[in-house]
C-alpha cells in the first residue's frame, strides 16, 4: 500500500511544472511572523535568478506553502532540496538572532523532529514529502491555481483571495475586480498559461 502511495507522488519529469506543498514539521505555525514569509520571498527570487526556477503561483500559510514551479534546467528535485536546505538554515538563524518569543519552544520542537531523521542531526524544519503533482493540462493548472489562491479564504484569514498579501492571487486577478482591500502584487510571477 505505501509503495502505491509513494509511486503516486514523485517528480518523474524534472522539467515539467509541478504543484508542490512544503509543510513545516508538526504543522508548527512558524510562518505566522512576517520575517519568515519575507525570507521565503527572497529565496524564491534567488532561485529564479540563480537556479532558473519559474514561479507560476504561490501562497504562504502559517505552517505550509503551496507553489507551482518549473525548473528550466530540468532539475526540480535539486532546486527543491537547495531551497529547503537554505530556508531551514536561515529560519534557525532568524530564530536565534532576532526577537522571537517562541525561541526556546521552536528550537526544542525542530530539534525533536530532527531526531527522527538521520540526515538532519540538529534541526528539521520541513517535512520530507512535497506532494508533487505534475501539471498535465490547462484545466488541472487552473484547478490547482484556484486551490492555492482560495487557501487563505478557506482558512478564514480573508474574505477575498486578493486581500491576502502573501499570495499570487493579485497577479492573476482581473484589475476590474480588485477592491480597496486588495493587496498589491508582491512578487513577479512567471505565467504558465
Amino acid at each position: 500500500m505505501s509503495y502505491e502511495f509513494s509511486e503516486g507522488y514523485q517528480i518523474r519529469n524534472q522539467g515539467a511544472p509541478h504543484y508542490l506543498t512544503f509543510t513545516i514539521v508538526g504543522w508548527i505555525d512558524l510562518l505566522s511572523r512576517e520575517v519568515y514569509k519575507e525570507l521565503l520571498l527572497e529565496s524564491f527570487e534567488y532561485c529564479r535568478k540563480n537556479k532558473n526556477l519559474k514561479v507560476h503561483a504561490f501562497v504562504f500559510m502559517t505552517n505550509h506553502i503551496h507553489t507551482i514551479w518549473t525548473a528550466k534546467d530540468n532539475n526540480l528535485s535539486d532546486v527543491i532540496r537547495d531551497f529547503k536546505t537554505f530556508t531551514s538554515k536561515s529560519f534557525i538563524k532568524i530564530i536565534n538572532e532576532t526577537p522571537e518569543s517562541r525561541r526556546e519552544w521552536l528550537l526544542h520542537m525542530f530539534h525533536f523532529y530532527s531526531r527522527q531523521n538521520i540526515a538532519n542531526k540538529k534541526f528539521k524544519i520541513w517535512t520530507n514529502d512535497n506532494h508533487p503533482e505534475e501539471i498535465f493540462s490547462p484545466d488541472f493548472f487552473y484547478q490547482k491555481l484556484q486551490y492555492i489562491h482560495q487557501n487563505p479564504v478557506r482558512a478564514g484569514i480573508v474574505y477575498e483571495e486578493t486581500n491576502y498579501k502573501y499570495s499570487s492571487a493579485t497577479n492573476y486577478a482581473d484589475p476590474k475586480t480588485l477592491t480597496a482591500y486588495s493587496q498589491p502584487s508582491i512578487f513577479e510571477i512567471d505565467f504558465l498559461m
